[in-house]
């Protein structure tokens, strides 16, 4: 029975990535075959050679909001932090409030630009649903007051830069506190050089939640669930990739959240799909719908490096990390990346 601890590596920290690449889709991608059990390097930019003419290659197209507000509790003063994390209305949002014993029914929290949010009903767990109020465009200023979620483990404040890198350059669908960081590497001229070599391009939605950076409660992996994400997928899309099936092509997932979505999805089906998934990928996993998967280096004993361990054989990604390492790959959101064929 495999446990947390079978998920744990130990990483330098100068090889978690502080800052982008210079310039987007430079990174370096290890190629990793699991029929040969073989690495390789390339850079990322040659990504295209990887990608068949009858491939599928799928995108997330959720778009980062400036989720993360910084302010105070009136009645004492003490620092409060709010992340967005669903938007019920344009004014009450479900959120993560930090700390979490400050998340109770009515609180009032202040936060620049004269925006307020009253905490109307506790939600347990450090969440709560909260009503914003100011004395202008509060919709507008919730936006203003609030910065790129940057992840944790990035040890700066956030700048400009990450208002244009930590987000795809395909991103349209308001809604995620975290990018689809696979996604992240990819430059319009990749993407259309990949449509012009005869592979489908196709988008589904993930909004990406806190979940994806926390660490796993129970030691047995089997015992661990995930926080709910939304999803949607059209029926164009759809189509495409039963089109990829039948035509014997490869479903290219590009990153963790495209790969649960489809996982948790029937492709078969006709029409758009929406819903929540909270799908928790572990050992041993029978994928039914990816082929071939992109992703980032992952946190250890967490539950994304549990699904690239489903994927490529756990024996088999603890080898590759331990090889990334020596190689000095940089890892997490603005580090380098895999392909697993």
């Amino acid at each position: 029975m495999l446990t947390r601890s079978d998920l744990m590596y130990d990483l330098p920290e100068e090889l978690i990535a502080q800052h982008p690449p210079e310039v987007r889709g430079t990174c370096r991608l290890m190629i990793l075959n699991r029929e040969n059990r073989s690495f390789s390097e390339v850079e990322f930019s040659r990504i295209a050679d990887f990608i068949n003419d009858d491939d599928a290659l799928v995108l997330n197209d959720t778009r980062v909001i400036r989720a993360r507000l910084k302010g105070k509790r009136e009645l004492t003063g003490g620092a409060v932090e709010l992340l967005l994390l669903e938007k019920i209305t344009p004014l009450i949002w479900k959120t993560m409030v930090r700390p979490g014993r400050r998340c109770r029914a009515g609180n009032v929290f202040s936060f620049d630009r004269d925006l307020k949010a009253t905490v109307k009903k506790e939600l347990g767990m450090g969440r709560a649903v909260v009503e914003f109020s100011s004395g202008g465009q509060t919709e507008e200023l919730i936006h203003k007051a609030g910065t790129v979620p940057i992840p944790p483990y990035i040890k700066r404040p956030p700048d400009e830069l990450d208002n244009v890198r930590y987000q795809t350059v395909f991103a349209e669908n308001d809604g995620a506190v975290a990018a689809p960081t696979a996604g992240l590497h990819f430059t319009p001229e990749m993407l259309q050089g990949i449509q012009d070599a005869g592979s489908s391009i196709d988008y589904l939605t993930l909004h990406v939640g806190p979940g994806t950076f926390q660490p796993l409660r129970n030691e047995t992996l089997a015992e661990n669930t995930m926080e709910e994400e939304r999803y949607c997928i059209s029926s164009n899309t759809l189509e495409s990739l039963r089109k990829c099936r039948n035509r014997d092509g490869r479903i290219v997932a590009v990153g963790t959240t495209v790969t649960r979505t489809l996982e948790s999805i029937d492709i078969n089906s006709r029409n758009d799909i929406s819903g929540s998934t909270s799908i928790f990928i572990h050992p041993p996993y029978q994928f039914r719908n990816v082929d071939v998967l992109l992703t980032n280096f992952h946190l250890p004993g967490s539950s994304l490096i549990s699904l690239v361990g489903s994927f490529a054989g756990l024996d088999l990604i603890m080898d590759a990390y331990k090889k990334a390492i020596e190689s000095k790959f940089m890892f997490y959101s603005y580090g380098d990346a895999m392909l697993i064929i």
